[in-house]
């Protein structure tokens, strides 16, 4: 077959995944998801770079969401830490290190609730720099915004981009 006998047979193919992948979402997406959508991304991914850069971010992402847990587990370490700390104190009463305890616990839920706050504001971030690159890389269906509803979309459009990834497109 020539090259662009391959390429339509490949659009094909691909219009097709994605139309069998958008018919299993709920209702509330696939009114989101139009045909014109459907098709532009399929030729979008005619060139492999867009599987690249979506692999690219999500490895991006995991190691993001790692070394953000890796943060918790140290401040929440932290916090028993200082715990233990007032427990081991020998110059405090059974009372004082009761009523130092409860004290602490108060203040430690709001630092703990602060601290998670800024690590939801980080990944939040990182979705808005995962949104613009694949908007900047011409991927149809995404831009920056934070509306959940189409960040949801978008998911499912990454989702579709992922799994077709992994699938042997026709090549003759």
């Amino acid at each position: 077959m020539d090259a662009p006998e391959i390429l339509q047979k490949k659009l094909y193919f691909l219009v097709d995944q994605l139309q069998t992948m958008a018919r299993d979402l709920p209702p509330k997406y696939q009114m989101r998801i139009p045909y014109e959508l459907l098709s532009s991304l399929a030729n979008c991914l005619l060139n492999n770079t867009i599987f690249e850069i979506a692999k690219g971010l999500m490895e991006i992402q995991h190691v993001t969401e790692q070394h953000l847990l890796q943060q918790r587990l140290r401040f929440l370490n932290k916090m028993k830490m200082a715990e233990q700390e007032v427990l081991d104190r020998t110059n405090m009463t059974a009372e004082e290190k009761v009523k130092k305890l409860n004290e602490m616990k108060v203040t430690q839920k709001e630092d703990l609730k602060q601290f998670d706050m800024s690590l939801v504001l980080q990944l939040d971030q990182k979705m808005r720099d995962q949104q613009q690159t694949l908007e900047q890389a011409g991927v149809p269906g995404f831009y920056v915004t934070s509306n959940a509803l189409e960040v949801k979309v978008q998911m499912h459009l990454l989702d579709f981009i992922f799994r077709l990834s992994n699938m042997d497109t026709p090549s003759e």
